[in-house]
């Protein structure tokens, strides 16, 4: 599957449609779901839970609970939000139920482009695209004449400028937490350097002159950061920008309508958005394109995956896009594209494009890898060329255990 291509359909079809009126049926079956707790989840299990019996758990650390919880039997919940980098466990462990047939019956107002198919099956409904594109203070960058960046080292030297002037608390933000989303902005900043994860036989190639540049890159951007950086994930950032401590960041198209959020922001308007920026002058767009949607669990009832794929349906539909239509760039019916949504269409239709983040086992794998080493880089306990080697290390030998290498 194209992910890309799912992208730029999903920004250039905005089809307006006529809402209902609530939910259209009454749902008298439990329905749970398990996602991220992001501001688009927040909506889409709101219009949920207006079809009845539903509950759901919102929480960040979702990707880490949902294999062993869809594992039981009955699944402790009925239906996952899912991403292309959070799919993979469920889909390699047989957790998660092709959709094939509820979609015939009760898709009809599904865009073909919101179908994730695997293996010519339909595993999974898209309900929005995601990636992260570079936000900014466009009063700061207007008051100190200062160019939107396009590249790495423009930013660098914006936020030297801006740091002279002393306007914010730190001049850039970024989710460096130890972990996931340290290794999630390693990534981009790696494929920004043109850089290849692993090779037809699934060894690692990071241990380069990409891997290099990309922690060095990421090394000179701590010198403009808040100094607890290895704790910032998206929503230190997010609330970071509403407070008006930082000036700049590469962040979650997903979490832009939240800087115009009049009740806990105050740089309403201030913020805008712009392409991510590039590792290179003439390179991709530093950063990944993701898309995120619903699963249903396999280990349920035919009557209970019917119920929860129907209240699927009812929080992805055009009434509840209209009603939160800032909170995601969505693939649903009714979506019309706001102001802070224009920076991750610029990085959407970028060329050359940026990489579509590998749904794969051998990514999975390497992205823990990555992202239980790079911090001991950042904090000078290690040199970029051991802290590669330490990382194709331990992807070796997860990688072996699950039988990608041999030998």
């Amino acid at each position: 599957m194209t992910y890309r291509s799912i992208l730029l359909a999903g920004v250039a079809s905005l089809l307006a449609t006529t809402a209902s009126a609530d939910c259209a049926f009454e749902n008298d079956t439990p329905v749970s779901m398990l996602s991220a707790g992001f501001e688009a989840w927040k909506a889409v299990s709101d219009a949920m839970a207006e079809c009845g019996n539903f509950s759901a758990e919102l929480d960040q650390e979702f990707r880490t609970k949902q294999p062993e919880a869809f594992s039981a039997d009955p699944s402790l919940y009925a239906l996952g939000g899912v991403s292309n980098g959070t799919i993979t466990p469920l889909i390699n462990e047989g957790l998660i139920r092709p959709l094939d047939d509820l979609v015939a019956e009760y898709g009809e107002n599904l865009n073909d482009n919101q179908l994730i198919r695997i293996d010519g099956q339909i595993m999974a409904v898209g309900m929005m695209v995601n990636t992260q594109h570079l936000m900014y203070r466009a009063d700061i960058f207007e008051d100190l004449g200062l160019e939107v960046p396009e590249t790495w080292e423009e930013v660098l030297a914006a936020a030297e400028a801006i740091e002279a002037a002393e306007v914010v608390d730190y001049p850039l933000g970024a989710t460096m937490k130890s972990g996931w989303n340290l290794a999630q902005d390693f990534n981009n900043m790696f494929l920004g350097f043109g850089g290849s994860f692993t090779d037809a036989d699934n060894m690692p190639t990071i241990n380069t002159e990409a891997g290099v540049n990309a922690l060095e890159m990421m090394k000179a951007m701590t010198d403009y950061m808040d100094p607890e950086y290895l704790v910032s994930d998206s929503t230190y950032v997010q609330q970071q920008f509403q407070q008006g401590k930082i000036a700049m960041a590469n962040l979650w198209a997903s979490r832009a309508g939240a800087m115009d959020n009049e009740e806990e922001s105050s740089v309403v308007g201030l913020v805008e958005s712009a392409a991510a920026p590039r590792a290179t002058a003439d390179g991709p767009p530093a950063t990944t394109i993701w898309w995120d949607g619903v699963v249903v669990a396999k280990n349920i009832s035919d009557e209970e995956a019917e119920a929860a794929f129907r209240v699927a349906m009812e929080g992805i539909d055009s009434e509840m896009v209209q009603g939160a239509n800032d909170a995601a760039i969505w693939l649903v019916q009714g979506y019309e594209p706001t102001r802070l949504a224009q920076g991750a269409i610029a990085t959407l239709q970028s060329q050359p494009g940026a990489t579509a983040y590998p749904s794969t086992t051998a990514m999975g794998l390497m992205h823990t890898a990555i992202g239980n080493n790079v911090s001991a880089y950042l904090t000078g306990d290690k040199d970029a060329e051991q802290t590669l080697a330490d990382i194709e290390a331990d992807y070796i030998t997860s990688a072996r255990e699950a039988g990608l290498i041999q030998g």
